[in-house]
């Protein structure tokens, strides 16, 4: 069992390098894959270097070094020392709830003007929304983009809850997104449990732009991220929520089902009994039956006509240009792979999971580019659709700074 566990884990490691590193060449070379893939000629230069080259190769290079460094016990001593200092770094029940307070009180401080904004003034998508908001839960608009909104079930029942309640589209969004970080903390304390390591991931996904920019954006909101974690969290709590869990998910936004496979994956490599896990994934083939069932009768609302290659290789390169002022997570992703890797070899840790959500995150835009013609009708991979990716980098960070006692 140990040896199959680790050729599986090995298997993980080894796509999730390949789609991380294919990742980097796509944020550092963008106009290869457009002169290699585009159907059009263009007048690109295939090895032109993004804006990306030189501060992905210094920070890469320097962490990298580091850790090899620290790995093989060739680091100056008190180095050394200062590095093992923070990984056994723990605190205590109450320490973390006075700075988990103290960090959400100062997040929630400096967001609370946004809730006055107007949405329709940033996004045009707002328009759309209000539009779908005035009919639903009817789908009998003559426009498709409005039906295809009010087929988000979940999604519109919160925002006609935030409205009729609070008369503020954006409180029950901007509530999601506090639990959101909380639930993230509490991921990384299962996997860890070291409730410094939760705090990191908190101050990771907080100090994120892309976060920062969607957390009250009501068009944009967390509530699928927010359940979808969540999901993950309960399989070793209260593995009976986590299918219902996923549902309200996939029912925020559908984009959340290309996690699918990953969700089992992290429920054959939980800590529950294999009776239980047989009874997850029981209960994860029945919504996936549900989800099948309600799909047929809602009709083509993604355009899902053909499957397009080109746009699957193009679409990679949306992660250097939407994630442009998120240095710390595009710049962690390379050493964090290799980390988690040396991680399970010293401790045998379940770090793969992480490696398993990371690269699906990865792999999503892309997917979706390539499953529908949002792309072709001048669509990116939009940057909220990396919320993901974020969330499971922040709790990679926290766990590969911590270690076992």
């Amino acid at each position: 069992m140990v040896k199959y566990t680790k050729t599986l884990y090995h298997l993980v490691f080894f796509v999730t390098l390949s789609i991380v590193v294919f990742s980097m060449f796509a944020i550092i070379f963008p106009s290869f894959l457009m002169t290699a893939f585009y159907p059009h000629p263009t007048n690109l230069e295939p090895f032109e270097a993004s804006v990306w080259l030189v501060p992905i190769v210094s920070s890469n290079s320097i962490l990298l070094v580091i850790g090899f460094a620290y790995y093989r016990k060739k680091i100056p001593l008190q180095i050394y020392k200062w590095i093992e200092f923070i990984l056994n770094f723990e605190i205590s029940k109450k320490t973390a709830l006075l700075i988990g307070i103290i960090i959400l009180a100062v997040y929630i401080g400096f967001s609370l003007p946004e809730l006055a904004i107007d949405g329709v003034t940033l996004y045009g998508d707002s328009v759309t929304l209000d539009e779908a908001l005035k009919i639903w839960p009817s789908t009998d608009s003559d426009r498709a983009v409005v039906n295809e909104y009010n087929t988000r079930y979940v999604r519109m029942l919160l925002f006609d809850a935030s409205l009729d309640i609070f008369q503020n589209i954006k409180i029950l969004p901007f509530a999601a997104s506090i639990l959101l970080v909380v639930v993230t903390f509490f991921l990384t304390y299962q996997i860890t449990q070291k409730r410094f390591a939760g705090i990191i991931s908190m101050v990771v996904l907080l100090q994120s732009h892309t976060f920062l920019q969607f957390d009250t954006i009501a068009v944009y909101e967390n509530f699928w991220v927010l359940f979808y974690v969540a999901s993950l969290y309960v399989i070793n709590r209260k593995w009976q929520y986590s299918s219902i869990l996923y549902i309200l998910s996939a029912f925020s936004k559908l984009f959340i089902a290309i996690f699918f496979l990953s969700s089992i994956y992290y429920i054959c490599r939980s800590s529950i009994s294999s009776r239980k896990k047989l009874f997850t994934l029981a209960s994860y083939g029945g919504l996936l039956i549900v989800i099948l069932l309600v799909l047929s009768f809602q009709g083509d609302v993604y355009g899902i006509t053909d499957i397009s290659f080109s746009n699957f290789f193009i679409s990679f390169n949306a992660l250097g240009s939407v994630l442009r002022y998120d240095l710390v997570i595009v710049s962690s992703l390379l050493p964090l792979t290799l980390g988690l890797f040396f991680k399970f070899r010293k401790e045998n840790s379940k770090a793969d999971s992480i490696l398993v959500l990371i690269s699906t995150a990865l792999l999503s835009g892309p997917v979706f580019s390539m499953l529908t013609s949002f792309l072709e009708i001048g669509f990116p991979v939009l940057p909220y659709r990396f919320l993901p990716l974020i969330v499971f980098v922040a709790v990679g960070i926290g766990v590969l700074l911590s270690k076992k006692n």
